[in-house]
């Protein structure tokens, strides 16, 4: 493998030695995903080639963008990392329709967001009580959409790339829906004397 410079990797990746500089570039990024991915069995070979794929167009397309902040290989692996955790992450929604997540909702679901690994009985009984009212007003108060996006993104933790994809829009498109169902949901909740900064905090931001 050539020992190249910041710009070396550069200059390769444009130039007639581009052939080569994927190569090294590739080896290097499967090592790495290996190792960062070790804890995560159900990964193969052929998933980390995959990732690495990816990648490689994303470096290939984003090196303009390349400042020199960092080793190029350091950010050509951040590249990757992310790209992988990604497709990781799409991957486990990809069998889950937003439509199992409302009706899983509208039956016995708690949000996880609100669920403490050992609560208190008191904290139990907050936590329910947070959760019923919470779910009353969304059904009452929300549109289809905004009711869709809420509970997938912010309930159950859907990410929003994916929940945009399935709902035929962009991400600030649904983060304006949610701005907007969050202001509507605030204002039943003073309405009904109930502090809407706790429960907003509860469920958090996606």
């Amino acid at each position: 493998m050539v020992e190249r410079t910041n710009r070396g990797w550069q200059a390769d990746l444009r130039g007639p030695g581009r052939d080569d500089a994927l190569d090294d570039l590739r080896s290097l990024l499967v090592r790495g995903l290996r190792y960062a991915l070790a804890k995560y069995p159900s990964v193969t070979e052929a998933d980390i080639e995959d990732f690495v794929q990816d990648a490689l167009l994303k470096i290939l397309d984003g090196l303009d963008s390349f400042r020199g902040e960092s080793r190029f290989t350091t950010w050509a692996q951040k590249i990757a990392v992310h790209e992988a955790f990604t497709e990781l992450r799409r991957k486990r929604w990809e069998n889950v329709s937003l439509q199992d997540l409302v009706t899983q909702y509208e039956g016995d679901f708690t949000p996880t967001v609100l669920t403490d690994s050992a609560p208190s009985p008191e904290q139990e009984v907050t936590q329910q009580v947070l959760t019923d009212v919470v779910k009353r007003l969304i059904n009452e108060e929300l549109t289809e959409h905004q009711r869709q996006a809420m509970i997938a993104i912010v309930i159950a933790g859907m990410p929003v790339e994916e929940v945009a994809h399935r709902m035929g829009t962009n991400r600030n498109a649904l983060y304006k829906r949610l701005h907007d169902a969050r202001q509507r949901l605030k204002k039943r909740l003073v309405a009904e004397g109930i502090s809407s900064q706790d429960v907003l905090a509860a469920f958090g931001k996606p």
